[in-house]
């Protein structure tokens, strides 16, 4: 007999369960950044496979401050956890340079997969660390990262939790020592590979020529990369594109938007702009589960 429940539970097995089993079926996997739950909550009810935890954005949204290795682990960490817990998509989380030595790195894959993450990512930057898309940056010796993606390997519990190698060393280096070191990012076990900000198509396409284990593109609105179609991304041979700031800079011009109105005429009342329905918003935030216990366990009888 078919029980109510039935056509979720269909739905629910033929969505994969990690990034992992998503990485082993066809065509590219398009993430958007996610920065806070409101973010989180909109991206995940709309069936995405994946969605990533921009640093940069995270950052902005929980410190008010620039992406330049000033959150530490626990302002991160914690982030992860609400995120993770307060969605059911698989979330790759930014884990900058794991906060410090071998030792914190350690530490940084095992508080990351506990909280709930499906991957992490890790980059070779000195610390501390900056967005891949500002100037400035500089990259620890190569045999130092594969350390750390060596130790990141041997301290999850579990090989569905991917571990993601980010090198920063084209800007600095160009782009052969960043494919050396992307290799040998991808020798030392990382699961997935990640050569920021490449300056052109033809970089990207070398990349992707090069390197054997699946690829990440960022697409950066305003970035070093050139931002491509999905049809692009995925004839180039990348297998994850991420968009860490679409949400924050779409937010920002929205709340520009709005609070431009009021500003200017002391009310929203004749904005025109689009605003999300406020009975949608208090579903999304789930309200509907505190109303129907508030009848089921009322505080007086």
């Amino acid at each position: 007999m078919k029980t109510s429940g039935d056509s979720n539970d269909m739905t629910t097995s033929l969505k994969p369960r990690s990034l992992k089993q998503r990485l082993s079926q066809p065509g590219l996997i398009s993430a958007p950044g996610v920065f806070d739950m409101i973010s989180a909550k909109v991206a995940d009810g709309m069936g995405f496979d994946t969605l990533y935890m921009t640093g940069y954005g995270t950052v902005a949204s929980h410190l008010g401050l620039p992406d330049a290795g000033l959150a530490t682990f626990s302002d991160m960490v914690g982030r992860v956890r609400a995120i993770a817990r307060g969605t059911s998509t698989p979330l790759v989380a930014d884990g900058d340079t794991g906060y410090g030595g071998l030792l914190n790195v350690d530490f940084t894959i095992r508080g990351y997969e506990e909280a709930g993450a499906a991957a992490i990512q890790l980059e070779d930057q000195e610390f501390p660390k900056k967005c891949g898309h500002t100037p400035g940056r500089r990259v620890i010796p190569m045999a130092d990262m594969v350390r750390k993606i060596r130790v990141a390997c041997e301290a999850r519990s579990s090989s569905d939790f991917l571990i993601i190698a980010r090198t920063d060393a084209r800007t600095t280096l160009g782009l052969d020592e960043a494919l050396r070191r992307a290799d040998a990012y991808a020798e030392a076990g990382a699961d997935i590979i990640f050569v920021e900000s490449p300056e052109s198509e033809a970089e990207m396409e070398r990349i992707c020529r090069t390197i054997g284990k699946p690829l990440i593109a960022n697409m950066v609105e305003g970035g070093r990369t050139p931002v491509m179609t999905g049809a692009q991304l995925e004839s180039l041979g990348y297998r994850i594109a991420i968009f860490p700031a679409t949400g924050f800079l779409a937010m920002a011009a929205a709340l520009r938007s709005a609070y431009g109105e009021i500003l200017a005429k002391g009310s929203s009342a004749e904005y025109r702009g689009e605003l999300y329905p406020f009975p949608d918003f208090t579903r999304l935030m789930g309200f509907e589960r505190v109303w129907e216990f508030e009848k089921r366990h009322p505080e007086t009888e």
